[in-house]
């Protein structure tokens, strides 16, 4: 299932990503992020886990991602 929701990308200073090609690369990456984390979950509910501790975890992760490339501005 394709994430239904088409975001309005911007950059830093608050302007449009206008570009046909860097939205259609954003929203293929959300597609696949959903996928593997829709497999993930599935994995780990079949184990046992607990699907809350589950979605608790992935928040947690995204929420420590760190870019490795300067602040643009």
């Amino acid at each position: 299932m394709p994430h239904r929701k088409q975001i309005v990308w911007r950059s830093p200073t608050g302007d449009v990503i206008a570009c046909v090609e860097k939205n259609k690369v954003l929203q293929e990456n959300l597609v696949e992020i959903r996928q593997v984390c829709q497999d993930a979950l599935e994995d780990a509910v079949l184990m046992g886990c607990d699907e809350k501790q589950v979605r608790a975890v992935f928040i947690e992760l995204m929420n420590n991602l760190e870019s490795s490339y300067p602040p643009q501005e």
